[in-house]
């Protein structure tokens, strides 16, 4: 019986030292391995921002479904009229920003993986209008009338609040975080359009048409339009202590529903507090 006890009581003290030696995993599982000699950048933080931007507009195509329902589809214009330069500027605005984000990252010694919500917000404002000298056709129409063809066309943009949901990857270098990020883009606008159409027929071609003006005009407005599309864009962190640190980071966004092609990009810096 005392061999067994003796037995039992050094495999016991053999396990207990095996067990003492063994690295402790359960850090690991919650919050990831981080290396000494870089900043612990896991868990929540939230912050504000700041910086400049510029908004690129191109409105070439806009106003096609305007033009649509102002002359209706029979008329014998629509072909002619879709042809002709409408509301196609290309305008670029430059406007302040300011925001804030809120975020979790996840560390594995020196990567760093997260999930960020970003809010900026900014007065991007575009208009274009086209007026091109009314056009004479020297061959009829299919009502066999000669016709001069007038369009003016406008397109207003007006984007105020600007949000991005965002992956990011980045990599720990002493106090430095470089990242990336990609996710989709949202923005709150108000869109303005209008057309107006004109023509002059005659039975006889001399250079322009002389007949009595006809006029057909559509316009449209919405306010508080939803925008989506997509966000890309990179920038580094750097730690200041335990909790505060600093951000400078570039990020393009995209709208693809706004009725024109929407770029815009921002250079902001922010300050940031680690949870």
């Amino acid at each position: 019986m005392r061999r067994m006890i003796l037995a039992v009581m050094l495999a016991g003290s053999a396990h207990a030292a095996q067990a003492a030696d063994m690295p402790d995993f359960s850090n690991f599982a919650l919050r990831g391995p981080v290396n000494s000699g870089v900043v612990n950048w896991q868990g929540y933080y939230a912050g504000g921002q700041a910086g400049y931007g510029s908004g690129d507009m191109n409105f070439a195509g806009s106003n096609q479904g305007l033009i649509g329902q102002a002359l209706g589809p029979n008329n014998i214009l629509l072909d002619t009229v879709s042809s002709v330069s409408q509301a196609n500027g290309k305008v670029s605005v430059r406007q302040t920003t300011f925001g804030g984000f809120v975020g979790y990252n996840n560390q594995w010694d020196d990567v760093v993986l997260g999930v960020e919500a970003n809010y900026m917000h900014g007065k991007f404002n575009g208009a274009s209008i086209a007026a091109p000298v009314p056009l004479t056709y020297v061959t009829p129409f299919s009502d066999g009338l000669y016709h001069t063809v007038g369009l003016v066309s406008s397109r207003s943009v007006s984007i105020s609040d600007m949000g991005t949901f965002r992956a990011r990857a980045g990599y720990a270098t002493g106090n430095f975080l470089p990242y990336v990020f990609g996710g989709i883009s949202l923005g709150l606008a108000n869109l303005s359009s209008s057309v107006t159409i004109t023509d002059r027929s005659a039975n006889t071609f001399a250079g322009s048409a002389s007949g009595p003006l006809t006029t057909y005009a559509a316009n449209e407005t919405i306010t508080g339009k939803m925008l989506y599309g997509y966000a890309a864009g990179l920038g580094t962190e750097v730690s200041f202590g335990a909790h505060i640190f600093g951000r400078l980071e570039w990020e393009y966004l995209r709208f693809v529903n706004a009725g024109g092609d929407i770029n815009i990009n921002t250079v902001r810096g922010g300050i940031g507090y680690k949870f």
